[in-house]
């Protein structure tokens, strides 16, 4: 067997690694099935081409520390442990959900896996992950923090002044920028002055560049990053280039009516550079898995979607009621 190179996983970390990846791509090419036959309650954010990322980093992290998400979610979710029965129900309005049904796709959250939830807005878990962080240095519990978010994110003014507070303060906090080039139907380069890994170079932040599409590079990036900031010596920066091989969300082409903004040539480039593909073949060039192996791991996932599919199906519907508890207390009529 080959010997994996330093810092990298173990090979039982590695063929794990290859299944939470697996997990996350057979969860979203479900919903984006769903939502194309019309049946799927809403709109959802889909993660596919990008599950590297959250991988790498969140097999990292202990279940006591925290992450906070973005609107496309559900990658960060998976890969933190996250219960894909929970998740699946949450997005279909059930009150098994996570949320009990009440938040949905873009908000599911589980604080007994350290998963502070996703949001949609823009930039929004930022300043949720530095508070985060600043409460586990106050408490001085070893917790770290991770906060992802997106390119567009990275030109939000509270992006500025987390670097600066967290910088200043030395907080347990890792950012992770999921690079994927888009800002909705945008182009970062028509938006994104300079290189954003220098915006966090600017207050002293340790920060390193990867291929967000590469598993092991993600992972070994974390670890230095998670193992500064636990500690003590402050804040760290990734920036993940990767690509989002599916549109801003589905529905995409109703919604932009004819129009595009980027050519299928780009998606098949980078579809060649899928994360789940190449580190599959890595496992077998290292006689870590065989191929048969690999395939047998692919069942088992996906028979942990259909099982999460009809366990959400069978779910109850949410209580409608909830709503005068979660989200207007004290005004029940």
């Amino acid at each position: 067997m080959t010997t994996q190179p330093s810092g990298g996983p173990t090979p039982e970390q590695s063929l794990a690694l290859y299944e939470r990846m697996l997990l996350i791509r057979r969860t979203e090419e479900k919903l984006s099935a769903d939502a194309a036959a019309g049946v799927l309650p809403g709109a959802v954010h889909l993660y596919i081409g990008q599950e590297a990322v959250a991988t790498g980093v969140c097999m990292q992290l202990k279940d006591s520390d925290w992450i906070t998400s973005t609107h496309r979610g559900h990658g960060h979710f998976l890969a933190k442990g996250g219960d894909v029965n929970a998740m699946m129900a949450e997005i279909w309005g059930k009150k098994t959900g996570i949320c009990k049904g009440m938040g949905g796709s873009m908000h599911v959250a589980d604080l007994s896996k350290g998963i502070l939830g996703a949001n949609g807005i823009v930039g929004g878990g930022l300043a949720i992950s530095v508070g985060a962080a600043f409460g586990s240095k106050l408490s001085n519990d070893g917790r770290v923090t991770v906060c992802f978010f997106g390119d567009g994110a990275a030109n939000q003014g509270v992006f500025m002044e987390c670097l600066n507070v967290s910088s200043l303060w030395e907080l347990p906090v890792v950012f992770v920028c999921e690079h994927n080039h888009f800002c909705e139907f945008t182009r970062a380069e028509q938006v994104t002055s300079g290189e954003i890994i220098n915006r966090a170079r600017a207050f002293g932040i340790h920060a390193v560049k990867v291929d967000g599409n590469d598993v092991e590079a993600v992972w070994r990036a974390t670890a230095e990053a998670v193992a500064l900031a636990r500690s003590g010596k402050g804040p760290c920066f990734i920036e993940a280039e990767t690509y989002r091989i599916k549109g801003h969300m589905e529905f995409e082409k109703e919604l932009l009516a004819g129009g595009k903004y980027r050519e299928l040539d780009e998606i098949e480039q980078w579809r060649a550079r899928d994360p789940i593909t190449r580190h599959g073949e890595r496992l077998v060039k290292a006689g870590i898995a065989t191929a048969a192996q690999l395939e047998e791991i692919g069942a088992r996932v996906a028979r942990q979607v259909e099982e999460a599919v009809a366990f959400s199906h069978r779910s109850e519907p949410a209580d409608e009621s909830l709503v005068f508890d979660l989200m207007f207390a004290g005004q029940k009529p």
